[in-house]
């Protein structure tokens, strides 16, 4: 059973200097307890069964990751940030304006940078908006309500502690939502998990309800293999520390420094694929699984694919997935879309 979160006054948000919050405009939920504990090990033992091995490359993202990737972010080779936040900037008016939320769900929220951009012109048109931060991190989603708290006044965050691998079925209702799911994170699914993904966000949505999704979009390869290959070697960092994650969680005996970071373009498949090549003939330990595992010279562990899109590649994905695509804006420089999507047939907002 999914159950609502009682969170102690010292928890909450604050949005004055006293610390003092009008729990009317703060809500936390939680649904964790529905997800298998073991969840990383059932993952480590299937993925490394298979040939080649894998991990999910959700498991990026322990604190450590999270800080990696924010550094990453603020490489000079990573566009895809402040690519999508212009885009933003540009269009955000456009898009409340024609969507007209009263309700604006964020999956995989984390700090809510790029949201502030959304809510700029979302509290500015309507008069008791509503944002769903939907986040696996109970404190990151605390942290980032109590700044948006303080900094809009006529707002309410409803905080969903949840995976959305999981729990898509139990996104809080509203009346007219936008759901966005920006970074193009989409592009980190296969594009049958991608359908799927999109289909389950689909059966919950009502007419007037509108997604958001980024998508980074097809380009020179050259400026791919830069984007996931800094030259400071951040991203090798945050691809290694998936490893640390399994130490820690699963007191393995995996070395880093033993995995070389590999992130190549894939034309044919329209995608980045990232993994740690092995250096040298060795076997890891898996305390928790009791598991020796085998790594040969040159073998490669798999942690993550990202998907570039074109236009027809995402509408075809859309259409699959039982949804449309309502409007379309790219960037300045073609390096990035956001997608506005609909049930077909919704003309419910004109």
């Amino acid at each position: 059973m999914n159950q609502a979160v009682a969170v102690s006054t010292n928890l909450l948000p604050s949005t004055d200097d006293e610390g003092e919050i009008d729990p009317e405009r703060f809500h936390l939920t939680t649904h964790l307890e529905s997800i298998p504990i073991n969840t990383l090990a059932q993952d480590v033992l299937s993925g490394f069964a298979q040939a080649p091995k894998s991990i999910p490359s959700k498991y990026f993202y322990d604190q450590r990751g999270a800080e990696l990737f924010d550094a990453i972010c603020g490489t000079e080779e990573y566009y895809q940030t402040r690519t999508e936040k212009a885009l933003l900037e540009r269009v955000a008016g456009d898009i409340v304006t024609d969507t007209r939320p009263t309700d604006l769900v964020e999956l995989g929220s984390g700090a809510g940078h790029k949201t502030r951009v959304l809510l700029d012109h979302l509290t500015d048109r309507v008069a008791d908006p509503r944002y769903v931060s939907v986040d696996i991190s109970e404190q990151m989603l605390i942290s980032s309500a109590g700044s948006l708290l303080r900094d809009y006044p006529n707002l309410t965050v409803h905080g969903v502690i949840a995976d959305y691998d999981h729990h898509l079925h139990l996104l809080p209702d509203g009346v007219r939502r936008l759901i966005a799911f920006l970074g193009s994170t989409l592009g980190n699914f296969t594009h049958l998990e991608a359908i799927a993904f999109l289909a389950d966000i689909a059966r919950g949505m009502k007419p007037g309800d509108r997604v958001l999704l980024g998508l980074d979009l097809v380009k020179s390869p050259a400026v791919l293999h830069a984007a996931y290959n800094d030259a400071e070697g951040v991203t090798a960092e945050f691809n290694r520390n998936v490893l640390h994650v399994i130490n820690r969680e699963l007191g393995a005996d995996f070395e880093p420094a033993n995995f070389e970071h590999i992130a190549r373009y894939s034309p044919g498949r329209e995608r980045i694929e990232m993994s740690l090549r092995a250096r040298h003939n060795h076997v890891v330990r898996i305390g928790e699984l009791a598991l020796d595992v085998p790594f040969g010279d040159g073998e490669h562990l798999h942690t993550e694919i990202s998907r570039k899109f074109t236009r027809a590649s995402a509408i075809a994905m859309i259409r699959a997935a039982g949804l449309e695509l309502a409007n379309w804006y790219v960037a300045e420089n073609d390096y990035f879309a956001l997608a506005v999507v609909a049930l077909p047939g919704d003309r419910s907002l004109g």
